[in-house]
């Protein structure tokens, strides 16, 4: 079978699969990026491990106590914004200088899941991927770009405070008739269900400390989709054997 074949009969498939459009209409996939193509728990681990040698135990305990604080207050992790929090609270501390340098030159690329570039490409072939994700201003953009994300996604990148509560911007800037939303967290997927309704399909990747909360996962209805990993989701654009 032609390459070219193999192509229209995996679309074929996928859109059969997944009950959603015919062949012309537009597909924009909307991927997560934490704990959904990177590894993010390693990450807040190297974090913890390295202010635990910087300023020592109490003071990264201080550390993670406001960076909990900050998140409940404005909805999102900020690691930057609680490095300045606890500098106020530190002033004199030094340290807090090599804790910056630590996050800002982050080896982010080697964190991404095994597969994740290459299910961003296979995307492609079908339908045009997005990165939607929660942060901060200066810290979640950058870890994005030195992830290699930024390219890999050509530059369409969303970032906002709260993404479930943008869909209208969202549909604005990437319109389309049918909507695939990708993501770690059951809370995220359900209430973008709650507003798209039949014009998206939800994919729960059980990657990451969210996806394997009990309590945060019976809380909330099943996605139409559950993976293990990053990388299954190019198994749903494989024709059936």
């Amino acid at each position: 079978m032609s390459t070219l074949v193999r192509r229209y009969v995996a679309l074929r498939f996928v859109l059969a699969a997944l009950t959603i459009l015919p062949m012309s209409s537009k597909i924009v996939f909307l991927f997560d990026v934490d704990n959904t193509l990177l590894d993010n728990d390693t990450v807040t681990s190297d974090l913890r491990d390295f202010l635990e040698r910087a300023i020592g135990h109490d003071c990264q305990e201080r550390y993670w106590s406001i960076f909990e604080a900050l998140r409940a207050e404005v909805g999102y992790a900020d690691y930057l914004g609680a490095l300045q929090r606890y500098r106020a609270s530190y002033p004199r501390d030094l340290h807090v200088l090599s804790v910056s340098h630590f996050l800002l030159n982050y080896p982010f690329h080697e964190r991404l899941f095994p597969n994740a570039l290459d299910v961003v490409q296979n995307v492609k072939q079908y339908a045009v991927p997005v990165i939607l994700s929660d942060g901060d201003v200066v810290f979640q953009p950058h870890k994005i770009r030195q992830a290699g994300l930024y390219d890999a996604f050509d530059g369409a990148v969303l970032i906002y405070v709260h993404k479930e509560l943008e869909l209208e911007d969202v549909a604005k800037r990437y319109p389309a008739e049918h909507y695939v939303f990708v993501d770690d967290k059951l809370r995220l997927l359900t209430a973008i269900k709650g507003v798209w309704g039949k014009q998206v399909t939800t994919i729960f990747v059980k990657q990451g400390h969210y996806a394997h909360d009990e309590s945060a996962i019976r809380a909330y209805p099943s996605a139409d989709y559950t993976i293990e990993r990053i990388a299954d989701v190019s198994t749903l654009v494989l024709p059936p054997q």
